[in-house]
């Protein structure tokens, strides 16, 4: 029951993320009766999944809001802004109550309440009373009695002509599974009874005696006599969401025939009826329109997943044995690694059977690997969705009028690098709410409409993934930065700094703008906090900003967190790794190959142009800077704004496969060190930042801290 109950909570995040996806859409103007639908059946089997284990709050607020959506479906309500904004807290408020459900937590009772009388405020004078009326109607009698029903309103219906135009009828049976997954047969007859002038007869005739009833046995069924226009998949939509929950026939009347009579509907086993066949048609009569439930596997009690998502197979794999997999995979490359390395030392033949098979070797080794990354690999599409939420409860917060404006959702990372990214954006989406963005009043007076941007985007280049947050507000007040930093003493009073470096001072600790202290901001633990976890992650944070603009900060991160194409590098007799996507070309120098521009500070030709030279060994601490560079070999490495620089190393030792080990909490993170590894020879190599190293060793305001061997780190 347990790994049940699990898998009906792994099924309402889907559920849910395909809610947040339709409500988008509405409140992008294309609020079409599929988009409509998709969030309704969202909302539905969430109800339905959670009526099965008893999760009565959960049922009560899902039925609540399943019934402002019916409705919107209907046409009886219009969805304005105001309803949209009823209708995304709704959703967050599901979500809550489906995580409160998981963790056995108490139920919010007074938000509920609030979010209740939000969504009844929608229905106005068709509220629960009405609702409950409505139901009061379908007064279903014993078998043999005609009920005609009339759900919109007004007098009584004429009979029924069943030799009319467009008769149809409809022989509907429950399974046990429908009442288990919180379905109501009442609903469904009710919205088929809107499609026209419906005659309902009960089936009682398989009720058994009193002593031999089976409290969980359903043992009613419905004949419907319905005339109307609609074609019979309209009328099977009715029924969409109960699909394989019960047995439906839909079959025309024929005007030769006498009207229908009662007579007793076939006794449906629940089991042994899954794989009966239908019946056979004949002459005089079409064959009726069967919809019989399919086999399903033990698994959560809900009705099926919007149609969005059901043209996959997906298969849930625990957590643990993919990073168990992914782990195996390291090993793997380490052993292929060693491999490679007995057999060179051999001097074996390159032709040699021997170094054939490890060709062969190595190329699956590089197949398993991409296989197992791709398993690993996960859209940032639920992270963004969670920062929606963030961003209209911190506009709420200071009351200003922001929307999220997304792009790249897509865009497929490594799932750790998505959870451990979530605090982080988390906090810098707040920062853009309440400091980057205008007041409502300043905007307006800016020229700028009243509603402010906030835009997060992912996209992938040159092998990493690019995360930026950007808003439309004033920019950064770099002059307010540079006086902020100075009282707190952060830096000289007579320091003369790029704007660069003045907007990295947004990232010192303890350093904060805001002028007092509130539920977002204010007290002094802020973006310091969020380089420090980007960092940890083996990333980079940049900022741009102008003034009356906007500012935008971009994260780039690496697209997984285990293997990664490295160039093995000798400096001064170390052996390092660097990430191969970085680097864009190699050169070996010649004479008058570098100028001086001043000391320290060198470049180096590259045909038309001139580009910053970086002495690696010299910036690391391993040794002296060089003075002659003739016959040295330099690295040409690309950096986040499309500039290059060179850094000089001793040379190139080989490209191959790594896997990434973290450092140890102990070890003190130097600036441009991002990882470790074990190379073939059981030897440990240090996993370069060449970006981060440049921007430090460039930087005459953060001078390149000398690092230590790292020997013994490896976590």
């Amino acid at each position: 029951m347990a790994e049940i109950r699990a898998s009906f909570f792994i099924e309402c995040e889907e559920l849910l993320e395909a809610l947040q996806d339709g409500l988008q859409i509405m409140s992008d103007d294309a609020d079409d009766s599929e988009t409509i639908n998709v969030v309704f059946r969202a909302v539905h089997s969430i109800k339905g999944g959670a009526g099965a284990f008893g999760l009565e709050f959960l049922v009560r607020f899902a039925h609540r809001y399943e019934t402002v959506l019916d409705e919107v479906r209907a046409g009886r309500l219009d969805v304005t802004p105001d309803a949209l904004k009823v209708f995304y807290r709704a959703a967050d408020h599901l979500w809550d109550l489906v995580r409160i459900s998981r963790d056995g937590l108490p139920e919010p009772e007074a938000h509920t309440a609030d979010l209740l009388t939000a969504l009844d405020g929608l229905l106005g004078d068709r509220g629960p009373a009405d609702e409950a009326e409505e139901d009061a109607q379908i007064d279903f009698q014993p078998q043999a009695l005609s009920l005609t029903l009339d759900l919109a309103g007004g007098g009584d219906l004429p009979s029924l002509d069943p030799h009319g135009p467009g008769c149809l009828r409809i022989r509907f049976t429950p399974l046990a599974e429908l009442f288990e997954s919180g379905n109501e047969p009442a609903l469904l007859l009710r919205n088929l009874c809107e499609l026209g002038r419906a005659t309902v007869r009960c089936d009682t005739s398989r009720v058994p005696p009193l002593a031999e009833l089976a409290p969980g046995a359903p043992h009613l069924g419905w004949e419907i006599t319905l005339e109307t226009d609609a074609d019979e998949s309209e009328i099977a939509s009715v029924f969409e969401f109960v699909e394989g929950l019960c047995h439906l026939e839909i079959s025309a009347e024929n005007a030769a025939d006498d009207p229908p009579q009662p007579q007793e509907l076939p006794r449906f086993d629940p089991v042994s009826d899954l794989d009966a066949s239908p019946p056979l048609a004949d002459a005089a009569n079409p064959a009726p329109r069967p919809l019989s439930p399919t086999p399903r596997e033990p698994t959560a009690p809900v009705s099926p997943k919007p149609a969005a998502s059901a043209s996959r197979t997906v298969v849930r794999v625990d957590l643990e044995r993919i990073e168990r997999l992914v782990n195996l995979v390291g090993e793997l490359v380490i052993n292929q690694a060693m491999l490679s390395q007995s057999l060179e030392r051999s001097g074996l033949s390159p032709h040699s059977d021997a170094m054939n098979g490890l060709e062969e070797f190595q190329r699956l080794t590089r197949d398993i690997q991409d296989s197992v990354m791709m398993i690993r690999a996960q859209p940032v599409k639920s992270l963004f969705q969670r920062m929606s939420r963030i961003v209209r409860e911190a506009s709420a917060a200071v009351d200003k009028d922001v929307r999220l404006v997304v792009h790249g959702e897509d865009t497929e990372v490594d799932k750790t690098v998505i959870e451990r990214l979530a605090d982080p954006l988390t906090h810098m989406i707040r920062n853009a709410v309440d400091h980057g963005l205008e007041s409502r009043a300043a905007r307006l007076e800016a020229g700028k409409p009243e509603q402010g941007q906030v835009h997060l985007s992912a996209a992938h280049r040159s092998g990493r993934v690019v995360i930026e947050i950007s808003d439309d507000g004033a920019g950064i007040n770099r002059a307010r930065v540079q006086q902020i930093a100075i009282e707190k003493g952060l830096i000289p009073a007579d320091a003369v700094l790029s704007d660069s470096e003045i907007d990295n001072l947004l990232f010192l600790p303890g350093f904060s703008t805001a002028q007092q202290i509130s539920d977002l901001s204010g007290r002094g633990v802020g973006m310091d906090v969020v380089r420090t976890a980007i960092q940890a992650l083996g990333g980079r944070i940049t900022t741009t900003s102008q003034p009356g603009a906007g500012t935008t900060f971009s994260i780039s991160l690496p697209l997984t967190l285990a293997v990664l194409d490295g160039m093995v590098v000798d400096v001064a007799g170390e052996t390092l790794v660097l990430p191969l996507n970085l680097v864009v070309e190699t050169l070996t120098l010649g004479a008058g190959d570098v100028q001086m521009l001043r000391p320290g500070r060198n470049v180096v030709r590259v045909r038309s142009g001139f580009v910053p030279l970086l002495d690696l060994g010299a910036a690391l601490g391993y040794r002296d800077p060089l003075t002659d560079f003739n016959g040295s070999v330099v690295l040409l490495i690309a950096q986040e704004d499309g500039s290059t620089a060179a850094l000089l190393i001793d040379n190139i030792v080989d490209q191959r496969q790594v896997v990434i080990k973290g450092l140890d909490e102990s070890f003190h993170r130097a600036p441009g060190i991002a990882a470790a590894t074990i190379l073939g020879d059981g030897q440990i190599a240090l996993i370069l930042d060449p970006s981060d190293i440049i921007s430090n060793a460039m930087s005459p305001h953060q001078p390149m801290a000398t690092l230590h061997r790292a020997e013994g780190a490896i976590a």
